[in-house]
């Protein structure tokens, strides 16, 4: 297990944060929380032995294998499946060896197949590229050069790599970041069912919710463990700070806010199933709001000058590119109360209908018919690259701002973002992710849309923020088009779902749990597809009859030896399992005051006769492995 004794970090003289004695347990995930610049990479740089702290300790038993996954990737000429192999380290080094086998004896040749076999190295390949279908590669993609993806899809690799391997902690820093909905729905699948430790940084609720058991938080530099996943947390949390009046005071005013709206949808929620979801959505985070309370973001969108109904129509339209078509037969018309979200797997058409909206792709056949009122507000990835990172964000707010608007206005208005004084005069070259995105979605709120466009607005965002969005959305007087891998967004904001898939946009009956379930079943049809076309296309045997008896043979010399291994490694088992209870007895420091000496002998005694049969077990499983290792060389010669 993971033991902290009073540790502590500093960063330029600053108390980042410290901590009592805690112990993390093998097989707990936890999601590490904290305000940006609250020490949760200082912390993981210290699991990683990257840093030490300045007081106490951090321990970890050393033989555990941990995988970080990395936030860069240099644009390498190495095949993005052989990049993913290469995360599971030995594999990778038995392969290279392997490969180069002329400096190599017939004994170590014999060694390192031996040793391949034991880490399954033979179904490695098809376990990368699992990885990578879940991740959204298609399976030409999988041999493309690694260089050939673009900085999003990049990190898609490094986080398959990090998956790859055979770790006992796992450390993953906003793994959702790049993802798409149906990405992290696998990646939640995926990690619900990882048998080591888990620390994750994220700032998606929903999945915290889904995928944590504990939540670590840093605040007021002080790391708190939490039992229970993030809206546990978040609970408790908010019932400390009511305590404070001040806090309390601002509780009242977000309650009062989400109440408002509740009060003014209900009149709706016959007419959909969607709606009766959304009111659902809305009273839950009621309940969490209060753990905002001291959030830095409040800001509204501006009343949209002008307006008229329909905004935007799709009529019988075909989207795509030059010798490519997406899409087909799609009628949609956005009117000011509007509130759509897009749903689909990766590459079925979402930012393509995106963009066919907005204007900047030509549409191939139907009609596109936009308001002479129409005023869109577009968010983007490339919104935010396009931004000048030789102005401060004073200066490009005041280049699309009235002249006779204040400076002080303008100030206050940045303020709302997060920008403070001297943030609001610096050149956005260097910003952060988050400082750029929150730079972004400012500007596009100053300009007063009528339809907000927005495609994955909250990559880069924190959880404040993110809060202080929604809660803005769902003021706001114009139409919404929304994609986003955050649920909790979509369920706040949508009223209505489209879903976008094999070259069709319909209307989507359901919820997003409903969503999900879908996804994994048509995910289940698309692997049977595949499947299928595999054993079509793999050559028959040429002697089936004869490698059935073979077989049947050798399950028969071989089952009674398989059975004994069965019992050891269960016996194996349940020891370790009763020496970890008591470590965990061990680790309570009030066992060893005087009073308790003899109890702890007890517990000390028990601790080495566990040790001593776990001993002869594990010396007994050698035995029989080599002696079944023997029996099956004996089949194939």
């Amino acid at each position: 297990m993971i033991q902290l004794e009073h540790f502590s970090i500093r960063l330029g003289g600053r108390v980042l944060f410290k901590t009592d004695t805690m112990q993390l347990h093998p097989g707990w995930k936890i999601g590490l929380t904290g305000v940006n610049g609250a020490g949760k990479s200082s912390l993981f740089a210290a699991l990683l032995g990257k840093i030490s702290g300045d007081e106490g300790s951090l321990t970890r038993p050393e033989s555990w294998t941990v995988a970080h996954m990395a936030q860069e990737i240099e644009a390498l000429d190495l095949p993005a499946i052989d990049f993913v192999l290469s995360g599971d380290e030995e594999y990778w080094k038995i392969q290279t060896q392997l490969n180069d086998s002329d400096k190599l004896s017939n004994d170590d040749i014999a060694q390192l197949h031996g040793r391949f076999d034991e880490i399954n190295g033979y179904t490695a390949f098809a376990k990368a590229a699992q990885l990578m279908a879940g991740l959204g590669f298609s399976e030409q993609q999988i041999r493309n050069p690694v260089a050939s993806f673009s900085g999003g899809w990049r990190m898609r690799l490094n986080l398959a790599r990090t998956l790859m391997s055979r770790s006992d902690l796992l450390l993953l820093d906003e793994p959702t970041n790049h993802l798409d909905l149906d990405a992290i729905l696998w990646l939640e699948d995926w990690l619900n069912s990882y048998e080591g430790t888990l620390i994750l940084i994220s700032h998606d609720r929903d999945f915290l919710d889904s995928v944590t058991d504990h939540i670590l938080h840093i605040e007021n530099q002080k790391l708190t463990l939490y039992t229970g996943n993030y809206s546990s947390f978040e609970t408790i949390r908010s019932e400390r700070l009511a305590q404070q009046q001040q806090a309390f005071e601002k509780q009242q005013e977000t309650r009062a806010h989400l109440q408002k709206f509740i009060d003014r949808f209900k009149a709706k929620a016959t007419k959909a199933k969607q709606a009766q979801s959304r009111i659902k959505q809305l009273e839950r985070m009621q309940d969490l709001a209060p753990a905002h309370v001291d959030t830095a973001f409040t800001f509204s969108f501006r009343e949209p000058t002008k307006m008229s109904s329909p905004l935007l129509t799709l009529d019988d339209v075909t989207i795509g590119y030059p010798n490519k078509e997406i899409a087909s037969q799609i009628n949609l018309q956005i009117t000011p109360s509007s509130r759509i979200g897009l749903l689909g797997m990766n590459g079925a058409g979402k930012s393509t209908l995106i963009k066919s909206l907005v204007g900047d792709l030509p549409i191939q056949h139907g009609e596109r018919k936009a308001s002479e009122l129409l005023n869109i507000g577009y968010f983007a990835q490339h919104q935010m690259d396009a931004l000048d990172g030789n102005a401060s964000p004073m200066l490009q707010l005041a280049r699309i701002a009235d002249p006779k608007i204040s400076e002080a206005s303008l100030r206050s208005f940045l303020g709302s973002f997060g920008f403070s004084g001297e943030r609001m005069d610096t050149v956005c070259e260097n910003f952060s992710g988050g400082e750029r995105a929150r730079l972004a979605l400012a500007l596009i709120v100053w300009q007063r849309p009528n339809v907000l466009i927005l495609d994955e607005p909250t990559n880069h965002l924190d959880l404040d923020m993110r809060h202080a969005l929604t809660m803005a959305l769902q003021d706001f007087d114009g139409a919404v088009v929304l994609v986003s891998h955050e649920r909790q967004l979509i369920s706040s904001v949508c009223d209505d779902l489209i879903l976008v898939h094999g070259g069709q946009c319909q209307n989507f009956d359901g919820d997003l749990v409903e969503y999900a379930k879908w996804l994994r079943e048509a995910r289940q049809q698309q692997m049977n597809a595949q499947n299928a076309l595999d054993a079509k296309n793999t050559p028959k045997k040429i002697d089936k009859e004869a490698q059935r008896k073979a077989a049947a043979k050798k399950r028969e010399q071989t089952r009674p030896l398989q059975k004994n291994i069965e019992k050891v490694e269960k016996k194996i088992e349940k020891l370790q399992e009763q020496l970890q209870k008591i470590e965990v007895l061990l680790a309570d420091t009030t066992l060893y005051d005087e009073n308790r000496k003899d109890e702890l002998l007890k517990i000390m005694d028990e601790q080495s006769n566990l040790k001593n049969d776990l001993e002869k077990n594990e010396e007994m499983l050698l035995e029989q492995m080599m002696e079944l290792e023997m029996l099956e060389e004996s089949f194939s010669e």
